[in-house]
């Protein structure tokens, strides 16, 4: 009998100390969406970009996206996101798909623009600029490196020199 508390006893503080690493986690990590103000932007490419994702300016989260639909006319991405109340954004202020490092998330990076005009709540952005990927990115440089070796000759030198062995 005296085993069988004992166990009981380890799983519940065991079941303690992980709730209470979930809410330390949570607080710390700063998880929780931003309240504030609604903004929009249009995109031809928002890659794995998602609901929930951090809206950033200067690396400090300011927002949090919250939905994200295709136009029915344009297909295009429309990002609906949040911005705290208390910032205010000029007109000019351009949104962009960026990546957390190699393997980081997407967030959406805005870099505020000059503009004496703000942004209403509501507003759309004008100015955007697409998610690339990692994938596209690295396909276009071996295209380039092939490319540039065919116009120098580089290959056909190559294929002389393994037929003359």
């Amino acid at each position: 009998m005296g085993q069988k508390l004992i166990e009981t006893v380890m799983g519940i503080v065991v079941l303690g100390v992980a709730i209470l690493f979930f809410v330390f986690a949570w607080n710390t990590a700063d998880l929780r969406p931003v309240s504030g103000y609604m903004l929009k932007a249009s995109f031809a490419s928002v890659g794995a970009l998602a609901e929930g994702s951090d809206v950033k300016i200067g690396g400090v989260k300011v927002g949090t996206v919250t939905s994200q639909r295709i136009h029915p006319e344009t297909f295009r991405a429309e990002i609906s996101f949040t911005i705290r109340s208390e910032l205010t954004l000029p007109e000019d202020t351009q949104a962009s798909v960026t990546s957390d490092g190699l393997l980081g998330g997407k967030y959406l990076r805005l870099t505020p623009g000059v503009s004496k005009k703000k942004l209403a709540a509501g507003a759309t952005l004008k100015k955007t600029r697409d998610a690339l990927a990692l994938e596209e990115l690295l396909a276009r440089a071996i295209f380039l490196l092939i490319d540039s070796s065919k116009r120098n000759g580089d290959g056909e030198g190559q294929k002389k020199h393994d037929t003359a062995r």
